[in-house]
């Protein structure tokens, strides 16, 4: 009889490697997994990727991602440009297509957007404002209108209700106020007439009875919020590695829409497959309550498919307002060649 003993690393490898092994995942490949990384901010917009990280959908392609958060949308493609993280995915700014426009970004996949029947962001009026005539989102037209940065998605919204409705931002006041927590206090100051907000904040300020909500974007004006991006130096030199992360990024963008974006003749959501599951996953990764997360998920294309012509509708945008250089190519600012 031969008596082997173990010693405490030993036992401890064993266990690992029995462990990974139950979770269908061999030390070996656990071990190979290729190290990689992206931004994201603490929103239901990054869902998808909460939710790729939570369920092994990057493991499964054979990647180590570490996510990396964020506190503005513009911080997230300055560190794609500066090699701080390989991916990002947030709001498309003014920000990003100046970075682009220097070859320093390019969109792989979409993110989120703003689409018919999905209450994202809200035009919402002051009672004095709405008592004045402002009910509806034309009325904008010549008003003082709380945003957070020129430049900003809230820029690009009133650009596009402009576009609309036959004026341009030169005929509305736009009040920068950094944050939303500034642009909530001047609106219930009375220092602007209305602001585009966030629908947790549109519906508080409905609520209380301090505002008066005359529309979604949505409804107004579909465009697209978001992207998933890289740099052109990734595309170019770890092409493999993009391609198994927008592998994964579509298996739970796929899961993601039909947990949350199928509603019924009312308007109201259906729930899909997995609800609650990827409900608590956003939820943990945003830390928010659930019901919070629920009142303002963002519809997401569930291939990942850009909305190309409202891209080239950006960037012409931007170089109208003198944003971005005018000599920038819109479409060199995507490589559709990842989502078919």
């Amino acid at each position: 009889m031969t008596v082997v003993r173990w010693g405490r690393r030993a036992v401890l490898g064993v266990m690992g490697a029995a462990a990974l092994a139950l979770a269908g995942m061999p030390a070996a490949e656990a071990q190979g997994l290729e190290k990689t990384s992206i931004g994201v901010l603490a929103l239901a917009s990054s869902g998808p990727i909460f939710i790729a990280k939570s369920k092994g959908y990057f493991e499964k392609e054979g990647l180590d991602v570490d996510l990396k958060m964020f506190t503005s949308a513009q911080q997230v493609p300055v560190a794609v440009a500066s090699g701080d993280v390989d991916f990002g995915v947030t709001g498309l700014t003014a920000g990003f297509y100046n970075l682009a426009s220097k070859g320093a970004v390019t969109m792989i996949a979409a993110q989120s957007r703003d689409e018919p029947g999905f209450q994202l962001s809200a035009y919402v009026a002051t009672k004095a404002a709405h008592d004045a005539g402002l009910t509806k989102p034309a009325d904008l037209k010549g008003k003082r209108i709380a945003i957070t940065t020129v430049g900003s998605t809230f820029h690009y919204m009133v650009g596009l209700l402009g576009q609309k409705h036959g004026f341009t931002v030169k005929d509305v006041t736009m009040v920068a106020m950094q944050d939303v927590p500034k642009m909530v206090a001047a609106f219930k100051g009375g220092q602007v007439d209305a602001v585009i907000a966030p629908v947790t904040v549109a519906r508080q300020l409905a609520a209380e009875g301090s505002g008066t909500i005359l529309g979604w974007v949505g409804d107004e004006t579909p465009w697209q919020l978001g992207a998933l991006f890289t740099s052109p130096k990734t595309v170019a030199q770890r092409r493999p590695l993009a391609e198994k992360f927008v592998s994964a990024y579509l298996t739970a963008l796929a899961e993601y829409h039909a947990a949350f974006n199928a509603k019924d003749a009312s308007g109201a959501v259906v729930k899909g497959p997995g609800y609650d599951e990827l409900l608590a996953i956003i939820a943990e990764a945003t830390k928010q309550k659930p019901e919070v997360v629920a009142a303002g998920l963002p519809y997401v294309e569930p291939k990942g498919k850009l909305l190309v012509d409202d891209i080239v509708n950006q960037v012409r945008f931007w170089q109208s307002e003198g944003q971005v250089d005018k000599a920038l190519d819109a479409k060199s600012v995507m490589d559709l060649t990842f989502v078919k």
